[in-house]
C-alpha cells in the first residue's frame, strides 16, 4: 500500500473471493437541491447522497444482486467515512476503498431544471482524493477474476490514475467483460484531444464501451450513431453501446446492430439514468442475456433512475425494471 492511502491494506480480499462486478474511478457527495426548477443561490434545503458515476455503477449492479466492489480513493474526513457507509448499506463491498491525507472528498452540487437542464458543479479541489489511484496499490487478481470490470474515462484524466486505470485494463488481457465507460467530463481535461488520445490507449483493452453521442464523438471522433460503434468495433472492442437519449439506444456486437426505443418517462432528474443503465448492463451481460434484451433492459433502469431525484437511492430492482417493460422477473 503506498504510504498516503490509508484504509484498504487491512481488507486484503482472499484468494477465493470474485466479485461479479468490480468498478474503479470516481467518487463524492451528492448534494441535490429539495427544490426543483430554483438556482442553487436560492435552493433552501438539500440532500446529501453517494455519488460519482463509477460508484453509482457498483450500487446499481448490487441492486440486481450481484457482488460488486469499487476501487477508490476518499478523503480522511467525515465525508469519506460517509461515502464508505453508504457502501455498505447499498450492499457494496467497499475493501479498495482507501483515505488519502490531505485531501477532500469531493462534493457535487446539482441544480434541477426538468427535462433536459441538470447543471453540475464540482467541488475537487486541490485534486480528487479519486485521482490518486496508484497501479502498484491495485489488487490485480481480483481485478483479473472479476466477471465484469468497470473503468470510465474520468480516471484517465490525471496521473496517476491514469497509470493505474490502463494497468488494471491491461491485466484483463481482453477477457469478457472489461468495460470502458466513455463518461467525458469536459472540466476535467485540458482538451477533448488530449481525451481523445488517452481513451485510445485504454479502448486498446477494453472489450465493451458505452458512451453517448458527445462521448463518443470525443473518443472516435464520429457522431453519427452507426459510425460511432463501427469506429468503436473497429478498435476491437466487442459491444459497443450508443445511448442516443430521446432515440433511444444502439448497440452493436458480431452479430450485428439492434435500436432499443426510449421509455417514456416524466424526468425529474437525469444524472443518475446512465449509472442506472451501466449497473443494469452489467447484470444483463452476467445474465447471459443476448444483446437486444440486455440493453432493452438497462434502458429501462436508466429510465426509471431518471424519474427520481437521487442517483445511488434510486437505483431499481429487477422487480422494478421488469414491472415497467411488462414482463416477470
Amino acid at each position: 500500500m503506498r504510504t498516503g492511502a490509508e484504509g484498504a491494506a487491512d481488507t486484503a480480499p482472499d484468494a477465493a473471493d470474485r466479485f461479479d462486478v468490480i468498478t474503479m474511478g470516481r467518487v463524492g457527495v451528492d448534494v441535490y437541491p429539495r427544490q426543483v426548477g430554483v438556482g442553487l443561490e436560492d435552493v433552501e434545503t438539500f440532500g446529501k447522497y453517494l455519488g460519482g458515476s463509477p460508484t453509482n455503477v457498483a450500487v446499481a449492479a448490487a441492486r440486481h444482486g450481484r457482488r460488486a466492489a469499487v476501487i477508490t480513493r476518499t478523503g480522511d474526513d467525515p465525508f469519506g467515512r460517509f461515502v464508505r457507509t453508504a457502501l455498505r448499506r447499498y450492499g457494496v463491498d467497499d475493501r479498495f476503498v482507501a483515505a488519502v491525507p490531505d485531501l477532500p472528498t469531493p462534493v457535487t452540487f446539482c441544480e434541477i431544471f426538468p427535462p433536459d437542464d441538470f447543471p453540475l458543479h464540482f467541488y475537487r479541489f486541490p485534486k480528487a482524493p479519486d485521482l490518486e489511484i496508484w497501479a502498484d496499490d491495485l489488487d490485480m487478481d481480483a481485478i483479473g477474476r472479476a466477471r465484469v470490470f468497470w473503468a470510465t474515462t474520468t480516471g484517465l484524466a490525471q496521473e496517476p490514475s491514469r497509470e493505474a486505470t490502463l494497468a488494471a485494463l491491461a491485466a484483463r488481457d481482453r477477457r469478457p467483460f472489461t468495460v470502458l465507460d466513455l463518461d467525458y467530463r469536459p472540466m476535467f481535461w485540458p482538451s477533448r484531444e488530449h481525451a481523445r488520445s488517452c481513451i485510445a490507449k485504454a479502448l486498446a483493452h477494453t472489450t465493451v464501451a458505452v458512451g453517448n453521442l458527445d462521448e463518443c464523438e470525443v473518443a472516435v471522433g464520429e457522431r453519427n450513431p452507426y459510425a460511432a460503434a463501427k469506429a468503436l468495433r473497429d478498435r476491437g472492442v466487442a459491444l459497443a453501446v450508443v445511448k442516443q437519449g430521446p432515440k433511444g439506444v444502439l448497440a452493436m456486437d458480431d452479430s450485428g446492430a439492434v435500436e432499443v426505443p426510449p421509455v417514456p418517462v416524466d424526468v425529474v432528474n437525469g444524472l443518475g439514468a446512465g449509472d442506472a443503465f451501466g449497473g443494469a448492463l452489467c447484470h444483463g451481460l452476467l445474465a447471459g442475456w443476448d444483446t437486444e434484451r440486455a440493453v432493452r433492459f438497462a434502458n429501462a433502469a436508466g429510465a426509471i433512475v431518471a424519474g427520481r431525484l437521487a442517483c445511488s437511492d434510486a437505483m431499481p430492482t429487477p422487480a422494478e425494471v421488469n414491472g415497467l417493460l411488462g414482463e416477470d422477473a
